[in-house]
Protein backbone atom coordinates (compact mmCIF):
# COMPACT_ATOMS: atom_id res chain seq x y z
CA UNK A 1 0.00 0.00 0.00
CA UNK A 2 1.28 3.76 -0.73
CA UNK A 3 -0.07 6.99 -1.13
CA UNK A 4 1.02 10.05 -2.76
CA UNK A 5 0.84 13.21 -0.49
CA UNK A 6 1.50 16.60 -0.74
CA UNK A 7 3.77 17.77 1.91
CA UNK A 8 5.00 21.65 2.02
CA UNK A 9 3.79 21.97 -1.50
CA UNK A 10 6.03 18.69 -2.90
CA UNK A 11 4.36 15.48 -4.25
CA UNK A 12 5.86 12.51 -2.27
CA UNK A 13 5.46 8.32 -2.75
CA UNK A 14 5.11 7.51 0.83
CA UNK A 15 4.36 3.57 2.71
CA UNK A 16 4.23 2.70 5.85
CA UNK A 17 7.42 2.86 8.08
CA UNK A 18 9.75 3.88 5.62
CA UNK A 19 10.72 7.60 5.60
CA UNK A 20 10.77 10.86 3.46
CA UNK A 21 13.20 13.65 3.58
CA UNK A 22 10.35 16.75 3.09
CA UNK A 23 10.92 20.50 3.26
CA UNK A 24 11.59 21.77 6.50
CA UNK A 25 8.36 21.17 9.22
CA UNK A 26 7.45 22.84 12.10
CA UNK A 27 8.05 20.74 15.28
CA UNK A 28 10.49 19.08 17.41
CA UNK A 29 11.90 15.79 16.88
CA UNK A 30 9.56 13.24 17.97
CA UNK A 31 6.21 15.45 17.07
CA UNK A 32 3.79 13.72 15.33
CA UNK A 33 2.30 14.84 12.33
CA UNK A 34 -0.63 14.52 9.71
CA UNK A 35 -0.71 15.37 5.86
CA UNK A 36 -4.26 15.70 4.78
CA UNK A 37 -3.59 16.63 0.54
CA UNK A 38 -3.59 12.88 -0.21
CA UNK A 39 -3.72 12.54 -4.12
CA UNK A 40 -3.47 8.78 -4.75
CA UNK A 41 -3.82 5.84 -2.53
CA UNK A 42 -3.36 2.08 -4.21
CA UNK A 43 -4.29 -1.08 -1.97
CA UNK A 44 -5.80 -4.34 -1.87
CA UNK A 45 -9.05 -2.68 -3.54
CA UNK A 46 -7.19 -0.65 -6.31
CA UNK A 47 -6.09 3.13 -7.10
CA UNK A 48 -8.12 5.66 -5.45
CA UNK A 49 -7.51 9.22 -7.09
CA UNK A 50 -8.51 12.37 -5.62
CA UNK A 51 -10.20 15.51 -7.27
CA UNK A 52 -7.70 16.73 -6.42
CA UNK A 53 -7.97 15.38 -2.97
CA UNK A 54 -9.15 12.40 -1.30
CA UNK A 55 -11.76 13.34 0.80
CA UNK A 56 -10.86 12.38 4.74
CA UNK A 57 -7.61 10.49 3.67
CA UNK A 58 -4.69 11.50 5.92
CA UNK A 59 -0.89 10.28 6.41
CA UNK A 60 0.77 10.34 10.07
CA UNK A 61 3.99 10.21 10.68
CA UNK A 62 6.70 11.49 13.16
CA UNK A 63 9.39 13.70 12.21
CA UNK A 64 12.65 12.01 13.11
CA UNK A 65 15.15 14.78 13.02
CA UNK A 66 15.50 17.89 11.09
CA UNK A 67 18.66 19.17 9.06
CA UNK A 68 20.37 20.94 5.92
CA UNK A 69 20.95 19.39 2.73
CA UNK A 70 24.23 19.49 0.44
CA UNK A 71 25.81 22.53 -0.47
CA UNK A 72 24.56 24.14 -3.88
CA UNK A 73 27.33 26.63 -5.04
CA UNK A 74 24.95 29.41 -7.08
CA UNK A 75 27.69 31.34 -9.44
CA UNK A 76 26.68 34.71 -11.49
CA UNK A 77 28.41 36.59 -13.69
CA UNK A 78 28.43 39.44 -15.99
CA UNK A 79 31.06 39.91 -18.49
CA UNK A 80 32.89 42.98 -19.12
CA UNK A 81 30.68 44.52 -16.09
CA UNK A 82 33.26 43.73 -13.23
CA UNK A 83 30.48 41.31 -11.76
CA UNK A 84 31.27 38.12 -9.84
CA UNK A 85 28.92 37.01 -6.81
CA UNK A 86 29.19 33.65 -5.39
CA UNK A 87 26.97 32.18 -2.92
CA UNK A 88 26.35 29.05 -1.15
CA UNK A 89 22.72 27.81 0.13
CA UNK A 90 22.23 24.23 2.12
CA UNK A 91 18.42 23.50 1.85
CA UNK A 92 16.79 22.75 5.29
CA UNK A 93 14.93 19.79 5.31
CA UNK A 94 13.06 17.20 7.81
CA UNK A 95 13.26 13.39 7.95
CA UNK A 96 9.58 11.88 8.55
CA UNK A 97 8.82 8.38 9.37
CA UNK A 98 5.43 7.42 7.84
CA UNK A 99 3.69 5.68 10.42
CA UNK A 100 -0.03 5.44 8.89
CA UNK A 101 -1.86 5.43 5.52
CA UNK A 102 -5.31 6.54 7.24
CA UNK A 103 -8.54 6.13 5.18
CA UNK A 104 -12.15 7.78 5.65
CA UNK A 105 -12.44 6.84 9.32
CA UNK A 106 -9.56 4.72 10.62
CA UNK A 107 -7.55 6.65 13.49
CA UNK A 108 -3.41 6.95 13.58
CA UNK A 109 -2.40 3.55 15.95
CA UNK A 110 -1.27 4.70 19.32
CA UNK A 111 2.33 4.30 19.50
CA UNK A 112 4.49 6.65 21.70
CA UNK A 113 7.80 7.68 20.79
CA UNK A 114 9.70 5.60 22.87
CA UNK A 115 8.46 2.61 20.81
CA UNK A 116 8.93 3.96 17.40
CA UNK A 117 11.45 6.17 17.20
CA UNK A 118 14.38 3.34 18.22
CA UNK A 119 12.86 0.87 15.62
CA UNK A 120 13.27 3.23 12.68
CA UNK A 121 16.29 5.02 13.71
CA UNK A 122 17.87 1.57 14.45
CA UNK A 123 19.79 0.70 10.85
CA UNK A 124 20.76 4.00 11.13
CA UNK A 125 22.53 3.63 14.80
CA UNK A 126 23.62 0.33 14.14
CA UNK A 127 25.59 1.64 10.00
CA UNK A 128 26.94 4.58 11.69
CA UNK A 129 28.54 2.79 14.93
CA UNK A 130 29.99 0.53 12.19
CA UNK A 131 31.01 3.82 9.68
CA UNK A 132 33.04 5.34 12.85
CA UNK A 133 35.07 2.36 13.86
CA UNK A 134 36.24 0.82 10.29
CA UNK A 135 34.66 2.97 7.83
CA UNK A 136 36.38 6.02 5.45
CA UNK A 137 34.63 10.02 5.28
CA UNK A 138 32.59 9.04 2.50
CA UNK A 139 32.27 13.28 2.87
CA UNK A 140 35.51 13.52 1.40
CA UNK A 141 34.06 12.91 -2.00
CA UNK A 142 32.75 16.26 -3.82
CA UNK A 143 29.55 15.80 -3.87
CA UNK A 144 28.72 13.29 -1.11
CA UNK A 145 26.76 15.28 2.02
CA UNK A 146 25.72 13.80 5.36
CA UNK A 147 21.71 13.06 3.84
CA UNK A 148 23.88 11.11 0.70
CA UNK A 149 26.82 9.22 3.69
CA UNK A 150 23.71 8.31 5.68
CA UNK A 151 21.80 6.77 2.72
CA UNK A 152 25.04 4.69 2.18
CA UNK A 153 25.57 3.90 5.05
CA UNK A 154 21.98 2.53 5.84
CA UNK A 155 22.60 0.25 2.37
CA UNK A 156 25.87 -0.86 4.31
CA UNK A 157 28.81 1.02 2.05
CA UNK A 158 30.58 2.66 4.50
CA UNK A 159 34.38 2.59 2.87
CA UNK A 160 35.53 3.90 -0.38
CA UNK A 161 36.50 0.59 -1.65
CA UNK A 162 32.66 -0.33 -1.04
CA UNK A 163 31.80 2.16 -3.27
CA UNK A 164 34.06 1.53 -5.79
CA UNK A 165 32.40 -2.12 -5.84
CA UNK A 166 28.70 -1.18 -6.34
CA UNK A 167 26.66 -2.59 -8.50
CA UNK A 168 24.30 -0.52 -10.95
CA UNK A 169 21.65 -2.51 -9.06
CA UNK A 170 23.13 -2.08 -6.02
CA UNK A 171 23.09 2.16 -6.65
CA UNK A 172 19.38 2.24 -8.33
CA UNK A 173 18.18 0.47 -5.12
CA UNK A 174 19.80 3.47 -2.48
CA UNK A 175 18.43 5.68 -5.32
CA UNK A 176 15.15 4.68 -4.20
CA UNK A 177 15.41 5.46 -0.95
CA UNK A 178 16.77 9.35 -1.37
CA UNK A 179 16.01 11.39 -4.40
CA UNK A 180 19.15 12.32 -6.45
CA UNK A 181 21.20 9.53 -6.28
CA UNK A 182 21.70 7.66 -9.73
CA UNK A 183 23.71 5.44 -11.47
CA UNK A 184 25.80 7.84 -13.61
CA UNK A 185 26.63 9.93 -11.04
CA UNK A 186 27.77 7.33 -8.82
CA UNK A 187 29.85 5.36 -11.66
CA UNK A 188 31.10 8.42 -13.46
CA UNK A 189 31.84 10.77 -10.68
CA UNK A 190 32.04 9.19 -7.35
CA UNK A 191 33.77 6.00 -7.85
CA UNK A 192 36.84 7.99 -9.67
CA UNK A 193 37.34 10.19 -6.81
CA UNK A 194 36.80 7.09 -4.42
CA UNK A 195 39.55 5.64 -6.68
CA UNK A 196 41.82 8.14 -5.68
CA UNK A 197 41.14 8.72 -2.11
CA UNK A 198 41.76 4.51 -1.65
CA UNK A 199 44.88 5.50 -3.58
CA UNK A 200 45.79 7.29 -1.06
CA UNK A 201 44.89 5.51 1.75
CA UNK A 202 46.70 2.70 0.34
CA UNK A 203 50.10 4.38 -0.41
Amino acid sequence: MYAIVDIAGKQFKVEKDRFVYAPSLAGETGASVEFDRVLLIEDDNGVEVGTPTISAARVAGTILEHGRGDKVIVFKKKRRKGYKRKQGHRQGYSKIMIDDILLQGQKASKKTKKEEAPQADAPKAEAASQAETSGDDLKMINGVGPVFEEALNKHGVSTYQQLIDLSAEEIEKIGEDVDGITVEMVQEDWVPQAKELEAKKEG
